[in-house]
C-alpha cells in the first residue's frame, strides 16, 4: 500500500522504533531546541487512565479496543495541526500497523485508510538498545526485537522516506539529534 503523498504537503517527521530506542529523549531535546513535538499518544492515554484509577491490565485487558483507541487519537490529534510547521511525532499512524502485528491482531479498513490517509516527510528509525521494562511497557525483550523489524516494514511498504538511526553512546546522545537534523 502506498501512502498519498499528494493529499499533504506537511512538515512533519516520525520518530519510531521499539521501546528503549531514545524517541522520548530526542524529542526532549528538539524540544528545547524550540520545535513542536507529540509524545507518544499510547503513553499519553495510559497515564491519563491511571490517573482516573485504573489499573495497566484494565486499560489493555481487550488489545484490540485498546489498539483501535491509540489509533483515533492518533487521527484526531494530527486532524488539527498545522501542515507547513515541523514538528517531531513519537511515533505515526503507520505503528499502528505494527502494533497490531505484533498483537495478533487482524487489520481491518478503518487501520487501512488511516495510513493510506497519513503521510509524514521522513521517518527516522531508532535502532534499541538495552531494554528497560516500566509501568507502560508491557514487552519482553524477543518482542522488542520482533516490533523493530515490524516497524521497519510498516514503514517500508510507503512511499516515505526512512532514515535509519545509529545508536550512540547515551552520553552522546547529541550525535543521534544532530545526525536528525542533518537529515530534515
Amino acid at each position: 500500500m502506498k501512502s498519498n503523498n499528494n493529499k499533504s504537503n506537511n512538515n512533519w517527521y516520525v520518530l519510531t522504533g521499539a521501546p528503549c530506542s531514545g524517541k522520548t529523549t530526542i524529542l526532549k531535546l528538539l524540544e528545547k531546541r524550540g520545535f513542536q513535538i507529540v509524545p507518544e499518544l499510547a503513553r499519553v492515554y495510559i497515564d491519563e487512565e491511571i490517573a482516573r484509577g485504573k489499573t495497566l491490565e484494565q486499560i489493555r485487558e481487550n488489545e484490540l479496543v485498546f489498539q483501535r483507541k491509540i489509533l483515533e487519537l492518533k487521527i484526531d490529534f494530527e486532524k488539527n495541526l498545522p501542515k507547513g510547521k515541523i514538528i517531531f511525532f513519537d511515533r505515526g499512524i503507520p505503528d499502528s500497523d505494527a502494533y497490531f502485528k505484533l498483537c495478533g491482531l487482524e487489520k481491518d479498513d478503518f487501520l487501512d485508510q488511516a495510513i493510506a490517509n497519513c503521510f509524514y516527510k521522513k521517518v527516522f528509525l531508532l535502532d534499541f538498545v538495552e531494554y528497560k521494562k516500566d509501568y507502560a511497557r508491557t514487552e519482553s525483550r524477543e518482542e522488542q526485537i520482533k516490533l523493530h523489524n515490524l516497524l521497519e516494514a510498516s514503514y517500508k511498504k510507503l512511499s516515505i522516506p526512512l532514515i535509519r538511526v545509529p545508536v550512540v553512546p547515551k552520553r552522546e546522545i547529541k550525535q543521534k539529534l544532530d545526525f536528525i537534523l542533518k537529515n530534515l
